[in-house]
């Protein structure tokens, strides 16, 4: 699996499998806004593992949370984007 240009961060050290967790929340954050334990049902990795890349991300101004208590995480936009094939074609 390859990482998501996202899941890298400049203020903490890039570990294997940080990207790794890290990609997948990005991989389902891209497609809804979603709470911290739904995001670990659906990656499969612990609460504690979530909360703890999202705080990372959200220091990186890659997400940011809404509401009180149970966060609504989403995407803000910012960070590295993928790079689409459109513009190569001629």
């Amino acid at each position: 699996m390859s990482h998501h240009p996202k899941a890298f961060l400049t203020l903490k050290r890039n570990v294997q499998r940080g990207l790794l967790a890290r990609t997948r929340i990005i991989l389902i954050l891209e497609k809804e806004a979603s709470n911290a334990k739904n995001l670990a049902q659906e990656t499969g990795l612990s609460y504690a593992s979530v909360l703890y890349h999202l705080h990372l991300l959200e220091a990186e101004n890659i997400l940011t949370r809404k509401g009180k208590r149970s966060y609504v995480w989403k995407l803000t936009g910012a960070g590295q984007q993928r790079l689409t094939d459109a513009g190569s074609k001629k």
